[in-house]
């Protein structure tokens, strides 16, 4: 997991430029130190940084495996472990801390 900075607004060019590639806890070089010579593809959500024009053109330039947004399949919890497992654990400690007594 990555944290973007406090208040910072996550277009195309802050993906590309500090959460994929210069910043602190980076994606692509932790990707590329664990995966070394194994084939691997990024899988993004529908966030506007990530099927951003720009955001493929990078990963392209990159060489980057990804798929493309207008294949992405439907949500499923079955091909998308991150949204439903990590989120879904998340969740569960936030609600677990707060008791919801009513929706108003």
């Amino acid at each position: 997991m990555v944290f973007v900075d406090p208040g910072a607004k996550v277009n195309s060019s802050y993906y590309c430029n500090i959460v994929l590639e210069k910043g602190l806890l980076t994606l692509l070089p932790d990707i590329r130190a664990i995966c070394r010579q194994y084939r691997w593809t990024l899988q993004q959500d529908g966030a506007p940084a990530h099927t951003a024009r720009t955001t493929m053109d990078c990963l392209k330039k990159e060489h980057i495996n990804f798929i493309e947004p207008h294949v992405w399949p439907q949500n499923s919890p079955d091909i998308n472990p991150v949204d439903y497992s990590i989120w879904g654990a998340h969740q569960q400690r936030v609600y677990h801390q707060r008791q919801v007594k009513a929706v108003e």
